[in-house]
C-alpha cells in the first residue's frame, strides 16, 4: 500500500531526525500549530524523540505542553478577531461547519469538560481553540482545561515510553503496517467523534 510505504519512510526519517539538537524546537512548534491550523498531532514525533532519548521524557512531555497550550492561544485569537478571515476557511477544510454551531450549545452546558476531553482525546482540538474565541468562553477555562487535558496526554504517553520504550520500539518495527492503518484511523475517527459527539 503506498500510503502505508510513505508513513514507513515518514517514521524512518522521523527518528533520524528526532536525535537531532534541533528536534526539541520542532516538537515545540508542531505541537503549537497543531492546535490552531495543523493536523497532524505531536505525537507523531514526541513518540520518536522519547524512545531515542528516554531519560528525556519529562522534558519531551514539558516542551510538547507548552507548545500545545501556547497554540491555543492562537487558535482562541483566531476564533475571537480573525474567525472570517482565518477561521472558517479552516473550519472548511475539516468539513466542520455545522460542528461549530454544536460546540456552541456544548459550551453552555460545560465548556471546561468540552475542551478537556478535545485535549486529552485524538479529537481535534484546533477546532476547540478557534471555537472558544469564537464563542468567547472565557480565557483561564480555556488555559485550566488546555494545561490538565495536554499534560494529563503527553506525560502519559512520554511516561509509557520510558517504561517501555525498547519493546514499545520493537513492536512498531514488528507491526509498523497494523499501527499505521490504525494511526489513521484514529485520526480520521477524532474528526468523526467531533462531529457526533457535540450532537
Amino acid at each position: 500500500m503506498a500510503p502505508i510505504r510513505g508513513l514507513r519512510k515518514l517514521y524512518d526519517w522521523t527518528i533520524r531526525w528526532a536525535k537531532s539538537k534541533r528536534a526539541p524546537y520542532a516538537l515545540f512548534w508542531i505541537a503549537f500549530a497543531e492546535s490552531s491550523f495543523f493536523p497532524i498531532p505531536p505525537d507523531v514525533l514526541l513518540i520518536p524523540m522519547t524512545i531515542a532519548h528516554r531519560d528525556r521524557w519529562l522534558r519531551y512531555a514539558a516542551i510538547t505542553t507548552l507548545g500545545s497550550v501556547c497554540g491555543a492561544f492562537l487558535g482562541y485569537l483566531i476564533g475571537w478577531s480573525f474567525y472570517e478571515v482565518i477561521g472558517r476557511p479552516i473550519v472548511n477544510a475539516y468539513n466542520l461547519q455545522a460542528t461549530v454551531e454544536l460546540l456552541g450549545r456544548r459550551y453552555s452546558d460545560n465548556a471546561f469538560l468540552v475542551i478537556f476531553t478535545a485535549a486529552f482525546t485524538p479529537i481535534p482540538y484546533k477546532a476547540i481553540t478557534i471555537t472558544a474565541g469564537l464563542f468567547r468562553i472565557a480565557l483561564p477555562v480555556l488555559v485550566a482545561a488546555s494545561i490538565i487535558g495536554r499534560a494529563g496526554r503527553f506525560f502519559i504517553v512520554a511516561g509509557a515510553l520510558r517504561l517501555f520504550g525498547k519493546k514499545i520500539e520493537n513492536v512498531i518495527e514488528k507491526y509498523f503496517d497494523i499501527l499505521s492503518i490504525i494511526f489513521i484511523l484514529l485520526l480520521v475517527g477524532g474528526f468523526i467523534l467531533l462531529k457526533h459527539a457535540v450532537k
